[in-house]
């Protein structure tokens, strides 16, 4: 029996690639990928849309799994990405990571896995 019920993966990314992060092929493309490498399956197309004021301007990406959600925003005016992936599945965060950045270009990336079950206190472990 399991102890935790799932895993959320958070990754900051900084400074990404501009025109990968405001071209919305790209990240509908991110999405498929991540779905595929990290071993999901996706329930159906990904939501893209760019919206937001200001520096909270942005594409923002959902994309359904059958076991959760991998979801993004992407902000124009820094060039920065916040990605989550929450899942009932395990799944490897270092393949996570290594999609972002194929796709990305990020100058750094940070990683924090969380593992979720309402009946325990959450345990934060931070990925290097």
């Amino acid at each position: 029996m399991l102890k935790h019920w799932g895993f959320h993966l958070i990754a900051n990314a900084r400074k990404c690639n501009s025109l990968a992060i405001s071209n919305p092929r790209v990240i509908e493309l991110f999405s498929a990928d991540m779905v595929r490498k990290i071993d999901m399956k996706a329930y159906g197309r990904p939501l893209v849309a760019h919206f937001g004021d200001g520096n909270k301007a942005g594409y923002t990406l959902c994309q359904l799994i059958e076991t959760s959600n991998i979801t993004g925003h992407f902000c124009d005016e820094s060039g920065d990405a916040y990605l989550d992936i929450f899942s009932c599945k395990r799944f490897d965060p270092f393949v996570a990571r290594a999609v972002i950045q194929e796709w990305f270009k990020p100058e750094n990336i940070d990683l924090m896995v969380v593992e979720r079950d309402a009946k325990y206190k959450m345990e934060k472990m931070p990925l290097v």
